[in-house]
């Protein structure tokens, strides 16, 4: 058995394990408002020219009609991935007309949140669900909250690598619960240290004045211009209690312990009532409000920052595949777009995490309990609100440390990880990647929200203002990008071919959409159970 960073890294040192190592899979998902040229939220539906919501594959909404979603295929290449990321933004501007993309997290002036189209996906069972999950979404939190965006990053490793890593095991599991383990300590690991993404990468730390009209805050923001509000050290008011936050889920305690004790836990926040939901009612007076008055309507509705995943089957639940053949992958839900990028996310972000990611899988993974827990949240909340005041201190281990010690001492361990995967690369990419971010350590004007508090603190420059000259530069600069005549008709054909496929799905309702919600909600099974 392998104790320490440093033997897994000696196990990997010859050419097979440099290679394994290579070996990582990646795709991204971009949320996005649309807005018009005036900055305000696009209250029209869906457009037609891009495709079928419902069924597009690359091409989707969130939770509104006026959020977009990108969903770029797997990729091994980062180059790949990135180009095929600014295709699906630049097919989608040129289909957009005079509206645009809003280029940061934290969501353009909206004047009543009543009116923020929730997204419909067309009167099939399927599209009705989607609909109806996301109108209990607005009862249980309110719409405004709902249209925040983030970048999603899913990341998988070789099958060599697992290999190697088996091979070098004591072998007391099979292959796949051992693959699960591993990716399940990389989660342990991940959120021992999902702090550092919003230190780094965190760029939401001001905001239009109308995302808290109405609301309660303890935050002591400060003003700027005509109703910018910020904090001072702040990193991701997107990840703080203004973004996606759930009360009712604190009482969970969802384990990430074992692949069989999360399922567990989700499973029985599917089921858990909640008399805060169950106020809402979930039919009345004929109408539906939610899908059912339980913590969970369904598994979707974990918000957490890092999810274990595995592609679904038709028919198929996320915990249902999870339980059949265990994790295939791993989706970081921790990151602002990056206003800075005209597809919300840079190359050096994702070799960084690369690098992160395979730290968290390579070093051991204790299992985590009640106390731990309590450390990572408090760390996670100092960080978002105060990341980067100086002297800040953090919980490791128990012990109190200065941020910027912890982080000197993750950069050195990423800067082996670094060498081994520049081996062949004369440009040494991830070096340059890791140097560019530490950086950041030093001088925290140099993280994102460091950054974009310059401009508008020391540029004077208004929030919105702000955010509408970017979005602006990136239409004009998606306007001009040139799609081949292939990949052109590619998109095309995707988006006529979804909308016929959502019409087929609308001719097809073989039950009502009550026995469909009922046939859903039927199974009862502990999913853990089947595990294995």
């Amino acid at each position: 058995m392998l104790n320490s960073f440093n033997e897994v890294i000696s196990l990997l040192s010859d050419e097979q394990g440099r290679n394994a190592l290579k070996g990582m899979y990646r795709g991204i998902e971009r949320e996005a408002l649309r807005t018009e040229p005036s900055g305000q939220l696009a209250m029209d539906a869906h457009p037609k020219s891009l495709g079928s919501a419902l069924t597009h594959s690359r091409i989707t909404t969130d939770y509104s009609e006026s959020l977009l979603e990108f969903i770029t295929p797997v990729h091994q290449d980062i180059d790949d991935l990135l180009t095929d990321l600014t295709q699906i933004h630049a097919f989608t501007i040129q289909n957009l007309g005079s509206q645009q993309l809003w280029p940061v997290s934290m969501p353009c002036y909206v004047g009543d949140v009543k009116d923020i189209p929730i997204a419909d996906y067309g009167s099939s069972n399927t599209g009705q669900m989607k609909h109806l999950y996301r109108k209990g979404l607005t009862y249980r939190y309110g719409a405004q909250m709902q249209i925040i965006s983030g970048v999603h990053f899913n990341f998988s490793v070789s099958d060599a690598l697992w290999d190697r890593l088996y091979q070098a095991s004591d072998k007391s599991q099979t292959r796949c619960d051992f693959v699960s383990e591993g990716y399940f300590g990389l989660i342990r690991n991940y959120r021992r240290l999902v702090w550092v993404l919003p230190y780094l990468f965190g760029a939401s730390p001001a905001l239009c004045g109308s995302f808290i009209k109405g609301r309660e805050t303890n935050l002591p923001f400060e003003k700027l211009g005509k109703g910018t509000l910020y904090l001072p050290y702040a990193t991701s008011l997107r990840m703080s209690d203004l973004g996606y936050t759930n009360k009712e889920q604190e009482r969970l305690n969802i384990s990430y312990n074992s692949l069989a004790e999360y399922l567990d836990g989700v499973n029985a926040a599917i089921k858990m009532p909640s008399s805060q939901f169950a106020a809402i009612g979930v039919k009345v007076e004929g109408e539906y409000r939610q899908l059912n008055a339980n913590v969970l309507q369904i598994e979707n509705e974990f918000y957490a920052p890092i999810r274990a995943k595995r592609v679904t089957k038709p028919g198929e639940k996320p915990s249902q595949a999870l339980a059949r053949a265990g994790v295939e992958y791993i989706e970081v839900r921790a990151l602002d777009v990056n206003p800075f990028s005209a597809v919300g996310i840079e190359a050096s972000q994702i070799r960084f995490l690369d690098l992160f990611l395979l730290h968290c899988l390579l070093t051991p993974s204790p299992k985590s309990d009640a106390r731990e827990e309590q450390a990572i949240a408090k760390n996670l909340n100092s960080v978002i609100i105060e990341g980067r005041r100086p002297g800040l201190q953090l919980n490791r281990s128990g012990q109190s440390v200065d941020i910027k010690t912890w982080l000197n001492d993750l950069f050195t361990e990423l800067a082996t990880l670094a060498e081994f995967l520049d081996a062949e690369d004369e440009n040494q990419h991830y070096q340059q990647a890791l140097t560019y971010w530490h950086q950041a350590v030093a001088d925290p004007g140099k993280t994102l929200s460091g950054r974009v508090l310059n401009q508008l603190v020391v540029e004077g420059e208004d929030h919105n203002a702000w955010v509408k000259n970017l979005s602006l530069r990136y239409t004009q600069l998606l306007r001009e990008y040139s799609l081949s005549p292939e990949i052109e008709q590619a998109f095309r054909g995707a988006a006529e071919e979804s909308l016929q496929q959502q019409a087929q799905l609308e001719a097809s309702n073989s039950v009502s959409f009550e026995q469909y919600l009922a046939d859903y909600f039927a199974d009862t099974q502990t999913v853990a159970e089947q595990v294995g």
